[in-house]
């Protein structure tokens, strides 16, 4: 496991004679960063190189968000805490366990700003299994007894995954070479079981491709090869490599895998996790964070938050979010699976401004029905984009396939995407890494609270500005209408008056193959799509060396 200096890159942990009884914990936040053992001058001691490396990509400079929380503060913490689970740099503070007597001793210090609860009831060492109770706010999974997916056994002959990759283009993003290698993906959720013995994953660590590990719920765990296999289900979607099972989209890709949910309970201090798991994914240098976790309500009711809440900048992991996708990191977040709440049952961070939210679609490339929609709570579109999440191919921790329901692994999917996208163009910013998946997704013309801007495809996000400025003056292309509701598509192509023109299913087998002819250049080609069912087809069209590639909706 990759470890960087002890003042940020190891868990603070503290038993005063610590005891089986249950605790609280608590958020400190304090007024100020003194520092006497770091500066901004020398970013070295506390930043990796690729996270430096970054920073120059994206135009970021270090700053005192970066540097770590006054050691003196957590010094004086931990004489009356029980534990000192871990402190955030980003949020100045630290999150320990204690009772309430001390806890407001504490906020009596005078470097203390505030000291809020953030969940009740800590036992030292409790028991994990995938048998216990796991919230589908908090996982983001459609179904409320995931370890049984649906009860579903599938085979690769009844369910291949060559839907779910073809619908985004992994299958040609593999063909040309790219399978997310050189881009470092953090992957944020309840527990990893399985992933040191499934043959799925043998090549990360033949490969060494597990960089670093941690376990922000319980730090006395050695490795995150436990708890909920839900992290497992959606860690296969981006890194599965078993031809017989299945192959996802960034295989090749370095991983940091983190434990940020406690899936026994529901409290505000997994916020905290998950930010104190970024910034620990930002000091070693990650590109992506895929994360299928969101928060809206808690076992303590006067944690729940609003509508209102949802608007980019209040809730604590929208905060980090926010801040994580300014030092240059790429944040893939599922959207929810509260779609049945109707409009804005969206939930956090995937209201954050700058990530990339993710919903899901069906096979026949609607909205499913679990989707959560947007707007944010300040009126913004989400989610960004959408991915098959209806019962996609996945690994369970026991190494067989299986499939499952939940924005939870539409997300993976696109993170997947992006990593290969990374690869083939590594010139990339994130922000203009992010405009080319938005540019070739299937509404992007038209984006809405459902979708966002639809189904992405990395054909077009790679090649869709391969056009010169003056080619792209001289020849227009475009397919309309899509989504498609009639039985004709009219198509502007080329400067001829022929090209070949092929519509293609989602399993890759051609439907038409024909050549068009019009009477001029100006005029529209027009061809008919009567007896083409509901769903995603691919169309492409040559004339000559030209050649361009779209996805079209059928319903």
């Amino acid at each position: 496991m990759a470890r960087i200096n002890s003042c940020i890159g190891v868990v603070f942990l503290v038993l005063l004679g610590f005891t089986a009884t249950a605790q609280d914990r608590y958020a400190v936040y304090f007024k100020y960063k003194p520092q006497t053992e770091f500066s901004l001058l020398n970013p070295q001691e506390f930043l990796t190189q690729k996270a430096l490396d970054r920073r120059t990509r994206e135009g970021v400079r270090t700053d005192s968000l970066d540097l770590p929380v006054a050691a003196k503060y957590l010094d004086q913490l931990a004489l009356l805490s029980d534990y000192l689970l871990y402190s955030s740099k980003w949020m100045n503070a630290a999150v320990l366990v204690t009772d309430k007597s001390r806890a407001d001793q504490i906020g009596t210090f005078p470097f203390v700003e505030k000291v809020e609860l953030v969940a009740k009831n800590f036992l030292a060492n409790p028991t994990a299994s995938t048998g216990e109770r796991s919230r589908a706010s908090a996982l983001n999974e459609n179904n409320t007894n995931l370890p049984k997916l649906n009860n579903r056994e599938l085979t690769v002959a009844e369910n291949s995954y060559d839907f779910q990759n073809k619908l985004i283009g992994i299958d040609v993003m593999h063909a040309e070479g790219f399978t997310g290698e050189g881009v470092t993906i953090a992957v944020f959720d309840a527990g990893f079981p399985g992933t040191d013995t499934v043959s799925a994953f043998v090549h990360l660590f033949t490969n060494s491709q597990i960089v670093a590990q941690r376990d922000f719920v319980r730090p006395w765990n050695r490795d995150v090869f436990s708890g909920h296999q839900h992290g497992t289900n959606v860690l296969s979607l981006i890194a599965a490599n078993e031809p017989a099972k299945l192959v996802s989209g960034a295989y090749g890709s370095d991983f940091i895998l983190v434990i940020t949910e406690e899936v026994e309970t529901e409290y505000r201090v997994e916020e905290f996790n998950w930010v104190r798991a970024a910034e620990f994914a930002d000091s070693l240098g990650a590109d992506i964070i895929s994360s299928s976790l969101g928060y809206w309500d808690f076992d303590d009711p006067a944690m729940n938050y609003t509508v209102e809440d949802l608007d980019g900048k209040t809730t604590t992991i929208t905060q980090g979010v926010t801040i994580a996708s300014e030092k240059g990191i790429l944040i893939v977040n599922s959207v929810g699976n509260y779609g049945s709440a109707g409009e804005s049952s969206l939930l956090a961070p995937a209201d954050g401004a700058g990530i990339i939210s993710v919903g899901s679609v069906n096979a026949n490339g609607e909205v499913s029905s679990f989707s959560s929609r947007g707007p944010t709570g300040d009126g913004r579109v989400k989610p960004e984009l959408a991915a098959f999440g209806d019962s996609p191919v996945l690994i369970r921790a026991n190494g067989t396939v299986g499939s499952s329901n939940g924005t939870s692994f539409s997300a993976p999917q696109i993170a997947a995407l992006a990593a290969g996208l990374w690869e083939a163009k590594p010139e990339l910013t994130k922000a203009e890494l992010m405009e080319n998946l938005f540019r070739s997704a299937s509404q992007y013309g038209n984006p809405d609270n459902l979708l966002g801007y639809g189904v992405p495809n990395f054909y077009n996000a790679l090649y869709g500005e391969i056009l010169s400025v003056e080619d792209q003056e001289t020849i227009a292309w475009k397919v309309f209408p899509n989504p498609l509701v009639a039985d004709e598509v009219t198509i502007y192509f080329g400067t001829g008056t022929t090209c070949s023109f092929e519509l293609i299913d989602m399993t890759g087998r051609p439907l038409i193959q024909s050549e068009l002819s019009r009477y001029d250049s100006q005029s529209p080609y027009q061809v008919q799509m009567s007896g083409i069912k509901p769903g995603f087809y691919l169309i492409l069209l040559r004339e000559g060396s030209y050649l361009k590639q779209t996805k079209l909706m059928r319903r």
